[in-house]
């Protein structure tokens, strides 16, 4: 962001308000040109024909005036034109009066310098109140670039330095265009201050908001309510955004949203900080995150989400510190520690995940979940790992446990296969199919059958063992329905945990608070 109000614009101001300050010092002296003047009544005297005369320093053309020289009070009309220093002031006609240290202008009023040129259909200034006011489609602009401010009311204040525009205000300074229903400049600090409904833009930056200021030297500054950042990679909302526009940094506070479009990605919180200086994004308090697939979504859900990037500010990890919870059409898991490649599209779950597929729950002392073309692929399971796969209308449980376990996903998403190896142990339930009559077909279990090797791999279909095959001799055994001995029912540390699987997004993350 360039500066918004230069200098110039201030010093311009300023100089016009002086004249009104000293124009009331010293008396009427007339020039040669003009052609009569006369008493009308009570000290009020009458300039006529090419009037012209000077006053402390200005000088003033009219088509007529009237000059009360015990009130100190002048009236000018007709194409009235005023110099001092530099400074022309055009109007149809002027008043001033010493006394009330006030003075107006009507009509067609113009004021301008070697840089700057103003108008408007009137103007004020009170000098007891230390303000100035144009009025109706005011308008400052240089004559040495193409910056301008319009207005509907502009408020000069020289004691404090402080100039107010109101009514759809309007600033254009080579790329960047400012819309605001009100804008406060405070000179000496050189900061704006927003009232009302705003829209600052440049060439590759979009910025709303209702209410905030914005430091034009340093180019900081603050946006509250409802305040929004547009830019080409990236889309940044919250309750408050302070904001940097030099460095591009930014911190949000409130209902903080934050999208990085490249990556077609998401985070949400109460608190964020988004620095392409430091490459880096998070977002805290009630976080939560979504990944857009082609076809599908992977919400996720953190105390924080810290978005690493690179050099160039593209997405390269997203990670999670305490109490991760993910939620994917075909997956649903819990976690801590957890860290998401978008190069490879993998993610990286520590600290004893739960994952849950269909009917199946997965575990381990830590997981890595990858995703193909928008598509879950596979999922390596490492140390202490097993798969829990619960069968219909049963309280029984197919049930795999190793080392590790490479859990592998059909197109659809569901669980097709196992590779189990390092202490393999696998127990199922076979059923058999009897024919009750022609058209229907019952399915019994047969039994408890369990079985160890080194390396087992198990072919699944809809929760179900279709096929094992083994690398190394097993130790198995089977155990008819009516004669399973307890202790062979569940592999050791079976725990069921289907209260912990998130539902859906909108309870993501009250779910986890």
């Amino acid at each position: 962001m360039k500066q918004v109000i230069s200098k110039r614009i201030a010093i311009f101001c300023s100089a016009l308000l002086s004249w009104f300050q000293v124009y009331s010092q010293g008396s009427l002296q007339l020039l040669p040109g003009t052609e009569k003047i006369y008493a009308i009544e009570n000290g009020v005297h009458r300039l006529v024909g090419s009037v012209s005369f000077a006053y402390q320093g200005n000088t003033m053309y009219c088509d007529s005036a009237h000059y009360n020289e015990k009130a100190k009070n002048v009236r000018a009309y007709g194409n009235v034109h005023i110099q001092k220093n530099g400074i022309n002031l055009y109007a149809d006609s002027i008043f001033y009066a010493e006394q009330q240290k006030y003075a107006k202008l009507w009509g067609h009023v113009k004021a301008r310098d070697n840089a700057y040129k103003m108008s408007a259909d009137s103007m004020d200034y009170d000098a007891k109140r230390g303000r100035a006011i144009f009025r109706s489609a005011g308008k400052i602009e240089s004559t040495l670039s193409d910056e301008r401010i319009t207005c509907q009311r502009g408020y000069f204040y020289p004691s404090n330095g402080s100039f107010f525009f109101s009514g759809q205000v309007h600033y254009i300074k080579a790329d960047l265009d400012v819309k605001t229903d009100t804008l406060q400049f405070a000179y000496e600090q050189q900061k704006l201050y927003f009232l009302g409904q705003t829209q600052m833009r440049n060439d590759s930056t979009q910025i709303y908001c209702q209410k905030g200021w914005f430091d034009v030297q340093n180019e900081n500054g603050a946006l509250y309510k409802h305040a929004e950042i547009y830019q080409k990679n990236q889309i940044i909302k919250g309750d408050t955004l302070l904001i940097n526009t030099k460095l591009n940094d930014y911190e949000g506070r409130g209902s903080v949203y934050f999208k990085d479009l490249d990556q077609q990605l998401a985070l949400l919180g109460q608190k964020a900080v988004f620095s392409d200086t430091k490459h880096l994004a998070y977002v805290t308090g009630s976080s939560l995150g979504f990944l857009k697939y082609q076809s599908d979504t992977l919400y996720v859900h953190a105390d924080t989400l810290f978005l690493e990037r690179d050099t160039l500010n593209k997405a390269k990890y997203l990670k999670a510190n305490q109490n991760f919870r993910f939620l994917h059409p075909k997956l649903q898991g819990i976690g801590d520690s957890t860290i998401f490649s978008f190069d490879q599209q993998m993610l990286q779950i520590g600290q004893h995940p739960i994952l849950w597929s269909q009917t199946g729950e997965l575990k381990s002392e830590n997981a890595q979940i990858f995703f193909k073309d928008s598509l879950l692929d596979h999922i390596a399971l490492n140390e202490k790992a097993n798969v829990l796969l619960k069968l219909p209308a049963d309280s029984l449980f197919n049930q795999v446990a190793a080392r590790k376990i490479l859990a592998l996903f059909d197109t659809s998403g569901t669980l097709s296969s196992v590779d189990a190896s390092g202490q393999a142990w696998t127990i199922f339930y076979p059923e058999s199919e009897q024919k009750a009559n022609d058209t229907l077909v019952e399915r019994r279990r047969e039994g408890l059958n369990r079985l160890f090797s080194e390396r087992l791999f198990i072919e699944l279909q809809n929760g179900e063992v279709r096929e094992i095959t083994y690398f190394e001799q097993p130790d198995g055994i089977f155990f008819p329905m009516d004669q399973i001995d307890q202790k062979e029912r569940f592999i050791k540390g079976f725990q069921w945990n289907p209260g912990l699987r998130p539902q859906n997004a909108t309870e993501l993350r009250k779910d986890a608070n």
